[in-house]
């Protein structure tokens, strides 16, 4: 299987306070068979993070049809656990409403940031949202005492099931904290509370490994397929063989996965927008099509892009 490359569509222009730079972890919501909705992170020149999207015509996202000017939320009040900065990580229409699950971002001191997961809801099809409430829907636990972030969330049967990337520790890298982080696996009744039973679903392959983040999930043909971004423990902010790259597991159950990155279907352009890295995938099914949008150099400066399916024997 790979995917074949249609280039990048999206960045912001620079023109917005709040949007001066990057267009990172792309979230795709299919509105309709024409339209697609992507929710992106900007950053303002504070370097934090808000919420807004894009409509784009569907299996066709260089077509962009609108472009929201303005944040979907606020950043949350002073010394909550969004109040640095937001970005999506999926979104679930479930009875009339839409759960949007995000990173909420703070600023510490003895560690560059800490992130937990919030959620926003939706009760007019997504035109605007409120917080669930002021605190996150998922945070830290007695067994993960670092941060969590980038859930995806399907709801299967009454059955919410999540995907999120853990940290297991900091440690000081060519002078500097830097975190590790895998995938873990929760189960919830109603997509608020969360059982969390410390169950990883994609591990670290080897010790010089260090972050395994933003799983993205397709249920087809009775397989679980798993694509993430991964990346070595040091030097992946400025040397390209160690940058993230996009993995792919595969599952019977959702919950016990062999990874399969050679599988993958993509890598790193020679040149251009994502020729250093390619990380944070999100891949939509539908009449269209198999569809992959990614980020590529900067941890998503450079832009949203998108990859088209091609079927291949293995």
């Amino acid at each position: 299987m790979a995917w074949h490359k249609e280039g990048m569509f999206y960045v912001p222009d620079g023109s917005r306070p709040w949007a001066r730079t990057h267009a990172s972890v792309p979230t795709v919501d299919v509105l309709s068979d024409q339209v697609w909705r992507i929710y992106y992170a900007a950053r303002n020149d504070r370097n934090q993070c808000s919420i807004s999207y894009i409509d784009v015509e569907a299996g066709n996202p260089r077509r962009i049809l609108y472009e929201h000017d303005q944040p979907i939320l606020p950043l949350g009040k002073l010394g909550t656990f969004d109040d640095a900065g937001m970005m999506p990580s999926s979104i679930v229409s479930h009875r009339g409403v839409k759960y949007l699950y995000y990173t909420g971002w703070n600023v510490r001191t003895t560690v560059p940031y800490h992130n937990t997961i919030g959620l926003a809801v939706s009760h007019d099809g997504g035109t605007t949202f409120q917080r669930y409430g002021e605190g996150p829907v998922l945070g830290l636990s007695v067994h993960e005492p670092y941060f969590v972030g980038t859930a995806t969330v399907m709801l299967e049967g009454g059955r919410w099931r999540a995907w999120y990337a853990s940290c297991t520790g900091w440690e000081i890298i060519d002078g500097q904290p830097e975190p590790s982080y895998h995938l873990k696996y929760a189960e919830s009744g109603d997509g608020i509370f969360w059982q969390r039973d410390g169950i990883i679903a994609v591990d670290y392959k080897n010790p010089a490994e260090g972050g395994i983040v933003r799983a993205s999930v397709l249920h087809e043909d009775g397989r679980y397929c798993m694509w993430y971004a991964y990346r070595h423990k040091q030097g992946y902010r400025d040397d390209r063989t160690r940058s993230y790259r996009i993995g792919y597991a595969e599952s019977d159950d959702g919950v016990h996965w062999h990874r399969l990155d050679h599988l993958a279907g993509i890598d790193v352009s020679e040149t251009g927008w994502d020729s250093e890295m390619i990380e944070y995938p999100c891949v939509v099914s539908t009449p269209h099509g198999r569809h992959l949008c990614y980020n590529g150099n900067g941890f998503g400066a450079s832009g949203i892009g998108y990859a088209a399916w091609e079927s291949t024997t293995r």
